[in-house]
């Protein structure tokens, strides 16, 4: 045995949403459904567990005006910790995180590099800006410096409309996102708008993240190309506030984003019911404060999707989608103790009772 205590987990262990077994044991810091021989001193925690809940789309080492030290960002990823969010899609930062995969206490982070966007068309200190005929050689550059994805920035203001438009030629995207593919990373996009979307998603785009512009003849697209979305309700729900400060000056851009919040709901229970699949983020990170995930889950369960797919949006199908194991057999400990059954009310995730990483309690 290492230096790693024991844990017996008792209780109601989730390992799937039909899964349910009575116990597990947490051995060296990993997960055994057998009880260890010659185990002393174990430590018995007992609740209804989930496996470590997933954000993603969060931005650790990210703050309002770019890139924070490594002191700010761990206290984004401990923020983050004690909501019982252990795994993270970091999706954009022009920070170096990859210290955090250096400590065992902290939530494990899969990059998508640092944004790439269109020259004056996203926020200011956060992303690469360039010009289409750049695209290729940064999403390759991010593809090697992420963890398996690449962020583009689909769409954005352009002030010279007045109103959201798309950031790439459809033949810049389709070229970008076939090297991304060739180099075997995935490829997401923040999509506001509807314009942007049709072109993204037959280049060949994974993943859309807040995909607020989905409409009924695009909604079949996604579907059977199997592209995934990311809502972050909880960053939709700002839209209100950023139309009112943009008014006077952009007035159709306010009206467009005010038109995006009041179907929001819609948007995403129309994706859900055609079979889009749908993941739990946050958006955490630049002005959002991190530990939203049980906000984020209740949106969800909010806008009409049930409860029970709401809470696989942030565990096991979550997991699943990125590659990373649950409750099984040898798999890192990471996993949440909460007083009551979380499938029944999805508002448990707001109070963790223990929060365990690689085999420690630390919450």
């Amino acid at each position: 045995m290492s230096d790693h205590p024991v844990l017996h987990v008792k209780g109601r262990v989730l390992a799937g949403p039909d899964d349910v077994r009575d116990e597990l044991w947490v051995v060296d810091g990993r997960i055994s459904h057998d009880r260890p021989g010659g185990a002393r001193d174990v430590r018995t925690v007992t609740g209804w567990v989930l496996p470590g809940l997933v954000d993603a789309h969060c931005h650790v080492g990210l703050g309002a005006h770019g890139p924070v030290d490594a002191d700010d960002a761990e206290k984004q990823a401990l923020a983050d910790r004690e909501a019982g969010t252990l795994l993270i899609r970091d999706a954009g930062s022009p920070s170096d995180t990859r210290w955090v995969d250096d400590r065992d206490d902290l939530p494990k982070i899969i990059r998508a590099g640092r944004h790439i966007a269109r020259t004056r068309r996203y926020i200011r200190g956060y992303a690469h800006e360039i010009e289409p005929d750049d695209l290729v050689a940064y999403v390759a550059q991010e593809a090697r410096r992420g963890d398996g994805w690449v962020k583009l920035v689909g769409d954005w203001i352009d002030r010279e409309v007045g109103d959201l438009a798309p950031s790439w030629p459809r033949d810049a995207a389709e070229a970008a996102i076939a090297e991304a593919h060739r180099l075997g990373a995935r490829v997401t996009a923040h999509c506001f708008a509807e314009n942007s979307l049709r072109d993204l998603v037959e280049a060949g785009i994974d993943c859309v993240e807040h995909a607020t512009g989905l409409t009924e003849d695009l909604i079949p697209l996604f579907a059977e190309r199997g592209v995934a979305i990311v809502p972050t309700l909880v960053n939709i729900a700002t839209f209100p506030r950023l139309a009112d400060g943009g008014e006077s000056k952009f007035p159709r851009w306010s009206a467009h984003m005010r038109r995006l919040h009041e179907r929001r709901y819609d948007t995403v229970r129309s994706a859900y019911d055609a079979g889009i699949p749908v993941f739990v983020g946050t958006d955490a990170g630049g002005t959002l404060p991190h530990g939203l995930v049980a906000a984020e889950v209740a949106e969800l369960v909010t806008a009409g999707i049930p409860p029970l797919d709401a809470l696989a949006a942030t565990t096991w199908n979550a997991r699943a989608w990125l590659g990373r194991p649950g409750l099984e057999e040898g798999a890192p400990a990471d996993l949440v103790v909460y007083d009551t059954d979380p499938r029944a009310d999805v508002r448990v995730l707001a109070d963790p009772r223990r929060v365990v990483v690689n085999g420690r309690v630390t919450a």
